[in-house]
């Protein structure tokens, strides 16, 4: 049987979910993200402004100055995007039961042998398509071909609201002339590598020697490369994948030195990625800050706990003391942010690190321990009930 894999990527998701939602804003410069006058990035945009160069991460003050005055600004709303895309996720299951959702506009699906059902693979492609527009009223454009990377690159390449098929005898026609932009794992330091060895375009690299490549890159990039250029990559799809990570980030409108601005940020932060970790099932070891200064230069720091953890004061004080040792405590922040990762899950609940542990099992749970986990459980409830900002945890005026 053809292995076949659908790539499903929403068409500016976050921006046409709010033309949608404002139709007076359809056929208008859109950016969501920070208001002109105001410190932060485009988080995406409409393709009316992309036309005018516009694009994800650009400054806004930026984007502003390329926009025309009947443009339109507005903050992100990631609960209402997030909603979306489970509605998305769920109707995409009436096309095949192996839906991989890769991202919240993205999804992979296994729709090999549906051929019967459904009909050849354009015809399962314009279904899935038909399915979200009647769904949710959003455009999308289907990528199908023998595997995730030929997939992924048939999806981009009609955007948007496109349509692309590409089968195994046409893997290598669809490849060579590409870029080699287009092949993952190419980045700021090994593009350049391979333009020097005279390498432009996806063709060049199937056709040099690979031991000549592996001498420049490396064996592993090499051979990632190298199985790229030649069409091959997984056709897996995995019915529940687990997020890498979870993180929290502010840019602030003006650089703040103020330690208890920082601290309340933090504080935001850590309550902000621990609900997210409870209502997942997560729990996760290794602790990420994220400083960017005023100069633009961005730092993280790490710690590894002895135990994992969703405990949001943990979450606090661990990231102000990466803050505090980071030497750059009297430096202005631009961006502050804090991130949780290397999963354990189903992993006993872990209280405050600074607990003194009443039996030689740090995972033990004691009635201190189930006490907070209990606390966790109501301030959740109160904040999916009444909003996010209806109870928050306070700061002592000493850490």
């Amino acid at each position: 049987m053809q292995r076949w894999i659908m790539h499903i990527d929403l068409d500016a998701f976050f921006a046409s979910i709010e033309q949608r939602d404002h139709p007076e804003w359809q056929g208008r410069p859109l950016v969501v993200g920070a208001a002109p006058g105001q410190r932060g990035v485009v988080a995406t945009c409409s393709y009316e402004a992309r036309r005018y160069g516009v694009r994800s991460a650009m400054p806004i003050s930026q984007a502003a100055q390329r926009l025309p005055d009947d443009a339109v600004y507005v903050r992100p709303r990631m609960a209402h995007y997030a909603a979306v895309s489970r509605q998305i996720m769920a109707a995409l299951e009436n096309i095949s039961p192996s839906v991989e959702q890769a991202s919240v506009d993205e999804a992979y699906l296994d729709v090999s042998g549906l051929e019967r059902l459904i009909g050849p693979p354009e015809t399962i492609g314009r279904q899935a398509k038909h399915i979200i527009k009647n769904t949710v009223g959003l455009t999308a454009s289907a990528g199908i071909g023998p595997n995730r990377f030929i997939a992924k690159l048939a999806s981009e390449y009609r955007k948007p609201d496109g349509l692309m098929v590409v089968h195994p005898h046409e893997v290598q026609a669809f490849l060579d002339p590409m870029p080699i932009s287009a092949l993952r794992g190419i980045g700021p330091r090994t593009a350049p590598a391979l333009r020097q060895m005279g390498l432009e375009r996806i063709v060049d690299v199937r056709q040099t020697d690979p031991a000549l490549l592996e001498r420049r890159l490396g064996l592993r990039l090499a051979q990632v490369i190298l199985n790229q250029a030649h069409g091959r990559g997984s056709d897996e799809v995995q019915l529940h994948s687990v997020r890498q990570s979870i993180s929290k980030e502010t840019t602030f409108e003006q650089d703040i030195v103020d330690q208890a601005r920082l601290r309340e940020t933090l504080l935001w932060a850590a309550q902000e990625v621990g609900r997210t970790a409870r209502r997942e099932g997560l729990q996760g070891r290794t602790i990420t800050l994220k400083i960017r200064l005023e100069n633009f230069k961005t730092f993280t720091r790490q710690r590894k706990l002895p135990a994992p953890t969703d405990d949001d004061t943990v979450l606090y004080r661990q990231a102000w003391a990466l803050y505090r040792e980071s030497g750059l405590a009297e430096h202005p922040v631009r961006l502050l942010g804090l991130g949780l990762s290397d999963w354990q899950q189903d992993a006993p609940s872990q209280g405050d690190l600074f607990d003194t542990p009443s039996h030689p099992s740090e995972h033990a749970q004691t009635p201190q321990r189930d006490r907070r986990t209990r606390l966790f459980q109501t301030l959740d409830g109160i904040s999916n009930k009444f909003g996010q900002n209806a109870i928050t945890l306070g700061l002592r005026r000493k850490t």
